[in-house]
């Protein structure tokens, strides 16, 4: 062992042409975590630089209150170890829409990354060739956000960049859809075709014919149809009448999408070679699913004329004769989470919503003679329910093979991919319980996947019987060149439930000083946070943060019986987080309790509020799109009318001062925490209001408050707000903490 007199850089070159991680983990790390405790918590990750040699890198040793941040991997190579930092945002690359190609032989996804210059985010389409390993991208303009595979060697895409007229017209109030096609085997992209409709999926059906959904609003003029004169006062006429809304039906509004008073997602059939369009579904009918087999289209809609309710119908329609089935109609009051073909029969994920609300998982059934036919219960989410701030693009997947349908599943702090066979009353798991799978598709012999792996930002990985395989590498050097600190758990017992937590010492972290904590809260509140990695908490501790974050009783991943929190919001939910709170203290006698702060987004906003008006022990908080007065929230935003109800169990005109009880604004004149506000003006998840009465309450009660309002940002600002929003975002809250905790 080195002398332990100084700061050092430590260096380990093992040249071999086998695995060493095992070997290193088991022989060398407990060798040096047996000098010093120090040693553990500094120890960040194995990471190979070839086939022939493995570096043990970021072992970071503390010696005489310093640390050193060189790795030398030779004589003649070196870089630097650096720490996360928030302008990191501009260095991550995103990946989503993971898609094989219909012979298995290719495996199609988007890349994206911040553009600074532009505020924006550059998607492209890149391939992976199954057989060589080989990535190569496709698509150069960053216009390259989605796509779908017309055979095995071509792929189509929609862009609005490459055709600037249209793209105008669009504008104007003409929607146009214009699709490119590009030979993956090499050769430009040319235009393929021209819709004129909002086009929101795609699926081709053979030859030039296509199914499509579309953006639909009854009350907007066809400008297609008109032509001259006729058609420039039609749009001079909409140009008037942008300046005020009519709404007559709930909701009126859509997080993400704007006003959408009578806006429907409808269902066409499209014919290329003569541009046909012919309706499937009718004008107050909106489209949420849609698969295509054999000349069939089975889709999932909801049909209303005043309020959208949750409950939902599933049809199939015979193309060639144009007749349609109903499978399961709307008014059996069941929400289908999903649909599809699965050999001769139909597989569907339901729920009655009886026992656990309007936001319960789905049990799976197929459509029998007499209707559902239930082939096995679920307790848990079928799709991805992990938190992360470096998701991008379009995530999920369902997908049949043989007997089988294959979903996503949150299950404890961890993804799966979950499998229901027919025949099988039991929901059988796939994969390690380690990071998150946050979309996948199906090969001949193994799984592929985007996910996020050994603290790693996302990438393409195989999963081949049980053999997993990182097969990308768009985010290695990012991980290779900075400090990223694996979460430390930290599980307690509260009411005789163990429950989840973890912490992320500071970078360079001494035992023996102090340092300033944050305790992040999730948003959902069904939702989870595991041990993947996240922008904003790998930056507070590289800047000396300790950053700890749990999973309490209303979070998503250990079953329904475990998520239930209606009615509750505010009781045993915030008695897990001040517990924790306990126990990490205990654990970590380094932190400071005089310097602790609490911030978290959606149901963490309100969890903040409510932490506020019910505890000093914190020295500053952050709020982020919150929710403090129920009252408000159910009759203000998009899905308020039928979440805020369900989860007070009560509603304004039954037991209001149930509502009030929970609503974190009725505490407010008690609240002594210096807090930040941030929200977004197009919000209408967490509507502006909730943040401007928590504001205005603390101001009015002398308390220090400041309120960050992002104009044209919505309840995903954390998310996919613009870069430079989010990079704002968080140093806004970030300076907050510096204010009040160094």
């Amino acid at each position: 062992m080195p002398s332990l007199n100084g700061a050092f850089s430590l260096m380990l070159l093992w040249e071999s042409h086998r695995p060493l991680t095992a070997h290193i983990t088991s022989s060398i790390v407990p060798n040096l975590i047996a000098f010093s405790p120090i040693y553990k918590s500094n120890i960040h990750k194995i990471s190979s630089v070839d086939s022939k040699f493995v570096l043990l890198q970021t072992i970071l040793i503390m010696c005489d209150n310093e640390i050193t941040k060189s790795v030398h991997i030779d004589r003649r190579r070196s870089f630097s170890v650096e720490n996360v930092k928030i302008q990191d945002l501009f260095s991550f690359h995103f990946l989503s829409s993971l898609t094989l190609s219909p012979d298995k032989t290719r495996a199609a996804l988007v890349v994206q990354k911040a553009n600074g210059k532009d505020n924006d985010y550059d998607g492209d389409i890149y391939l992976y060739e199954i057989a060589s390993g080989a990535v190569r991208r496709l698509t150069s303009q960053g216009d390259g956000k989605s796509y779908t595979w017309l055979d095995d060697t071509t792929l189509i895409f929609p862009s609005a960049k490459r055709n600037k007229a249209l793209t105008e017209a669009s504008k104007k109030g003409e929607p146009w859809t214009v699709y490119y096609s590009i030979d993956v085997t090499g050769g430009e992209a040319v235009e393929f075709m021209r819709v004129p409709l909002s086009v929101t999926a795609v699926k081709p059906l053979g030859g030039d014919l296509f199914a499509l959904t579309a953006k639909y609003n009854k009350y907007a003029p066809d400008l297609h149809s008109l032509c001259g004169e006729e058609k420039e006062k039609a749009i001079a006429d909409r140009k008037a009448e942008k300046d005020y809304e009519v709404l007559d039906e709930l909701p009126y509004w859509s997080n993400g999408a704007g006003f959408v008073n009578k806006d429907r997602n409808r269902l066409y059939l499209f014919d290329k070679s003569t541009g046909k369009l012919t309706p499937v579904t009718a004008e107050n009918e909106t489209v949420g699913l849609l698969k295509t087999k054999d000349g069939k289209l089975l889709y999932i809609s909801t049909s209303y004329d005043d309020i959208l309710d949750q409950a939902s119908g599933l049809y199939l329609y015979d193309i060639a004769s144009g007749e349609k089935k109903t499978l399961v109609c709307q008014d059996e009051d069941l929400k289908l989470g999903y649909a599809d073909f699965l050999r001769d029969k139909i597989i569907v994920a339901a729920t009655d919503r009886k026992a656990h609300g309007m936001n319960p998982a789905y049990n799976f059934y197929v459509v029998g003679e007499k209707g559902l036919e239930l082939i096995a219960e679920n307790d848990y989410s079928i799709a991805s329910t992990l938190g992360s701030d470096v998701k991008l693009g379009k995530y999920g997947g369902y997908h049949t093979s043989g007997d089988s349908l294959f979903f996503i599943t949150t299950r404890g702090h961890a993804n799966h991919i979950g499998k229901v066979t027919l025949g099988c009353d039991k929901v059988e798991l796939i994969g390690e319980p380690i990071g998150s799978i946050d979309d996948f598709d199906l090969g001949d012999d193994c799984f592929y996947f985007i996910g996020q792996r050994g603290m790693r930002l996302p990438e393409l990985y195989s999963l081949c019987g049980k053999e997993e395989k990182r097969l990308t590498s768009f985010n290695e050097e990012y991980f290779t060149t900075h400090a990223i600190a694996t979460p430390e758990p930290c599980f307690f017992e509260n009411d005789g439930i163990t429950l989840e937590g973890w912490v992320i010492p500071p970078y360079g972290y001494d035992p023996s000083k102090k340092y300033p904590a944050v305790i992040d809260i999730h948003g959902g509140p069904k939702t989870a946070f595991g041990t993947v990695f996240f922008h904003e908490m790998q930056a507070w501790a590289g800047m000396g943060y300790f950053v700890f974050f749990m999973n309490p009783r209303g979070s998503d991943g250990r079953g329904d019986a475990f998520a239930e929190l209606r009615g509750a919001y505010g009781t045993y939910d915030y008695d897990d987080l001040m517990k924790f709170t306990d126990a990490v203290i205990a654990k970590y006698p380094a932190i400071d309790t005089a310097r602790m702060g609490v911030t978290g987004g959606s149901y963490g906003g309100f969890m903040t509020n409510w932490i506020i008006g019910h505890t000093d022990r914190f020295a500053c908080a952050a709020s982020q799109r919150s929710i403090s007065n129920w009252v408000s929230f159910s009759n203000t935003t998009d899905i308020g009318y039928r979440f805020g109800d369900d989860q007070m169990a009560a509603n304004t005109w039954d037991n209001v001062e149930k509502m009030w009880w929970h609503s974190p604004l009725k505490y407010a004149d008690q609240v002594k925490t210096p807090t930040l506000f941030i929200h977004s003006d197009e919000d209408y998840r967490c509507w502006l209001v909730e943040g401007l009465q928590m504001f205005t309450a603390l101001k009015l009660h002398g308390v220090q408050t400041r309120l960050c309002l992002f104009h044209g940002e919505n309840h995903e600002l954390s998310r996919s707000g613009t870069p430079r929003h989010r990079i704002r975002r968080l140093k806004e809250m970030t300076d907050w903490f510096q204010k009040y905790l160094e």
